[in-house]
Parts: C-alpha cells; structure tokens; sequence
C-alpha cells in the first residue's frame, strides 16, 4: 500500500514566497503581444484596434493571446501631467484616450496593457512614475488596464544601488550574503506593486529591470513576471551596443543559469518574441518560440499580425508548445541537463546548454536545440533525463513530435535525429502505461500584513 508525503518548502524554488494575484492573474505566463518590437513610437488607437482584431481573426485569441500591450510613447510628452497630477494621454495618437481604447479592446474580449518606468523618465523621455506610483496605478485602474510593462531607464542618482549586479557575465560588487530585496531598485519596483495592490482591479505586473539587482531573487514576492536579460532583437546570436541588446543564443544562455527561478506565479521574463521579425530563418524562429515556451518565459508576439506569414503563423500557433507554457498543474519550466556542445556549466552565447527537459500532464517533455552552423544528429539518451532514469533499462518509451502533432515510434534507451541548423527538436516522451507522469505538484496560501503569498507543495508516492 502507499502513501503521498507532502513536502512543504523551496526545494525548486529558489526565490521568496509569491505574490497571489486574484483570479488567478499571473499564474500562468502572460500571452499577448506588445507595440514596441514592430512599431516602437509610431502608435496609434487605429495599431492596437488593428491588432486587436487580427488576434481575433487569426484564432491567436482562442491560444491565449490576449493581453495587447502598448509600449512606451503613448503619453503626452509635452503637457506631461493634468492638474490632478495625473499622466495624459497622447490626444492626436489616442483621440478617445486609453480609456477609450480600454473599452474598445475589451469588448473583443481581450486585455489592456501599458507601459511605465520606474524612474523619472521612461526610456524615450515620457513621463514616469517614480513618486507619483499611487496616482498612476488608480489612473490605470480608472481607465481599464489589465497589464503594465514598469521599465527602468532614466534613475535618479539618489536611486542608485549600493551594489551593483550584471546578468550577463554574473558580475557583482555585493558581498556574497548581501540581500538584494533590500536595494533601492526592489524598492523601486515594491512602490509600485504596493500601489497596484491598492486598487480595485487586478493589473497584471510586468517588471522590467533586465535582471538588475537580483531580481531573480525577490522578483516573485514583488510582481508577476521580471525581465532577466537586455533587450531581444532578431539575430540568432551577438551583442549589440544599442541599449545592450542580444541576439537569441545570448539570452538562452543566461536562461541556463537562471531556470529554477520560474514557477507558478512569478516567471522569468525573456523578453517579447521576435518570431516573424528581421532576417531570422524559420528554423531560428522555431527554436526562438520552442525555448520561450519551455522557460516559460511570457509569450509577447512582437510583429506586426496583418502581414504575418503562415509559416510563422503556424510556430505562433503550435498548441502543444503553448500547452506546455500554460500546463496548470506543472509550473517550472524546462530545465538545462546536458549542454551537448561545451562541458556541462559552460558560459557560452554563442552554444549554450542544447538539451533541455521539462514536466506537463502529457508527459515528460525533451527540447534539443542545434546551436551549430550545419545540420547535427542530436541523440536524447532517456538515461540521462532526469524524470526518466528510474524507468527499467527495457521501458518501452512512446516518442511525440510536439511540431508535427504526430507519434514518431516507440523507442528503448535512446532516440536519435537529424536536426536543422538552428532548429529546435521539441519532443514529448511517455509509456504506454502512462508511466511517464510525473509528481504531482500543488500549492498552498498564507498570509502577511494583508498580502496573500503562496508556496509549492511537492507531492510524492511512497510505497
């Protein structure tokens, strides 16, 4: 006979207890797409009506797409700010105001964002919220808003952290025991959540510091996704000088380091897709959307919908790789297990860790991503997937093509294939017997000072 034990702790979690929202607004990774990629300040009411409509039309809405997100330059950048301090509108970009626009996108049955910064500017010089966070999160409450993208450009100098601290590179000045949640840049972004807490409509919070002062350490206590990484822009791999922006393989080698910070309610956020922009191949745009899903990064579309390929529509719309993101019993995303091209723990942007394994309620779930400039046969030895080495040396595993839809055959120790330059293998392993499913994983709420947080339950069978 067996018995479950309940294990209560952070075993997999390696950040602070997590802030719940109400209705379950942040539990999962947002889905939706944002302005800033295709159009950056060339917005308008009529750019996100339109998209509005085509993420209906496209069936995009039905996948979960539903937060449309305006970026930065939606303000007036003139008058700043009314008489009751409140920020105001663009009225030649926004004739109707935001509010306006709140109601139009939610009669389609879709979600409002905006964008803030946590300084005394946004990056393209609008006005911000830095001391004004109580004023500007009930304006947005006012007018509708369901999300809200907080940024970090333009940081007073009375700001400045004591410490400083670099993903890229994992570079610190702080000493090895020093508490990031007390910086001023947690306290930056804590004033904002706790003025959104104060409202009576619950805004989705976005915070976006690019990984500055260990937001990976207390982002989950603090707000529903955090940036981790500079800014994305379409290329396979290269830093560039322009805002510190990097190319796909920078990012998903910091993700290497960084995957145990996700889980229900709090994600890393790797910044908005790219899949449709630039010159990437479909194979790069393949992999860029696989390894997003698998992070469970929010899945932000960042092109322009009305001249969307169908290819890219297609990798947009893969059902099996969202369901894995939004799994709603399984939170973590996926994990790094070998690196394949370098020695395991290797800092590479140009070949970070290549396969990757992660957990839903289909099943056990192997990502192998060819980081190589040619064709590469890629070989998932089951023995060395975490979930699947206690399985019997003659289990017979069930192979899925996650791209495809469709079984590829039944396969003992190992499967092997040919994968593209830069393509993504997303494959899903399970028994005939249902075998494969993992342990089952819960969570439970507790309260402090009014502010509901939650902690994972581990679930196990013991015999």
């Amino acid at each position: 006979m067996g018995y479950l034990s309940v294990l209560v702790g952070a075993t997999l979690w390696s950040t602070a207890a997590a802030l719940v929202g109400k209705g379950d607004v942040g539990r999962l990774p947002a889905m939706g797409w944002n302005s800033w990629n295709e159009y950056g300040c060339g917005i308008n009411e009529s750019v996100f009506l339109s998209t509005a409509s085509q993420l209906v039309s496209l069936g995009l809405k039905d996948l979960g797409y539903v937060y449309v997100n305006i970026d930065d330059c939606w303000a007036d950048k003139n008058k700043k700010r009314d008489s009751r301090n409140e920020i105001i509108p663009d009225v030649g970009r926004f004739p109707n105001g935001i509010s306006g626009l709140a109601t139009q996108i939610h009669s389609r049955g879709l979600k409002l964002g905006i964008y803030s910064d946590a300084g005394s500017a946004t990056c393209e010089g609008y006005p911000a919220s830095l001391g004004n966070e109580a004023i500007d999160a009930a304006t947005f409450n006012k007018w509708g808003i369901d999300y809200l993208k907080y940024d970090n450009c333009n940081v007073p100098g009375s700001w400045n952290d004591q410490y400083s601290w670099t993903p890229e590179g994992m570079t610190t000045t702080a000493p090895k025991a020093y508490d990031w949640s007390t910086s001023k840049t947690a306290q930056r972004y804590a004033a904002m959540r706790d003025a959104l807490l104060q409202q009576n409509r619950t805004i989705l919070y976005s915070m976006c510091n690019w990984g500055a002062a260990r937001i990976d350490t207390w982002g989950n206590s603090t707000g529903h996704s955090w940036r981790m990484s500079g800014d994305i822009l379409p290329e396979w791999s290269g830093k560039y000088t322009w805002h510190q922006s990097w190319g796909i393989t920078n990012i998903i080698n910091q993700a290497a380091f960084f995957w145990n910070s996700t889980n229900f309610w709090g994600h890393n956020d790797w910044d908005m897709l790219e899949v449709g922009n630039g010159a990437l191949t479909t194979e790069e745009n393949r992999s860029h959307f696989a390894m997003w899903a698998a992070f469970k990064s929010p899945l932000i579309i960042g092109a322009k919908l009305h001249s969307m390929s169908k290819t890219v529509l297609d990798i947009l719309s893969n059902r099996e790789l969202i369901a894995f993101n939004q799994d709603p019993v399984y939170g973590a995303g996926a994990m790094p297990y070998k690196w394949g091209y370098n020695k395991d723990g290797t800092y590479d942007t140009l070949h970070p860790a290549e396969y990757w394994t992660g957990t839903s309620i289909a099943g056990i779930h192997i990502f192998m991503l060819n980081t190589r400039d040619s064709s590469f046969k890629m070989t998932a030895n089951f023995s060395d997937v975490p979930a699947l080495k206690s399985f019997n040396s003659s289990t017979q595993f069930i192979v899925h093509d996650m791209w495809t839809g469709k079984d590829i055959g039944t396969f003992t120790d190992e499967y092997r294939l040919d994968v593209a330059k830069h393509d993504t293998a997303a494959l899903r392993i399970t028994t005939s017997d249902g075998g494969c499913q993992s342990k089952a994983r819960g969570y439970f709420y507790f309260e402090v000072d009014e502010l509901r947080y939650l902690l994972p339950l581990f679930v196990t069978q013991e015999s």
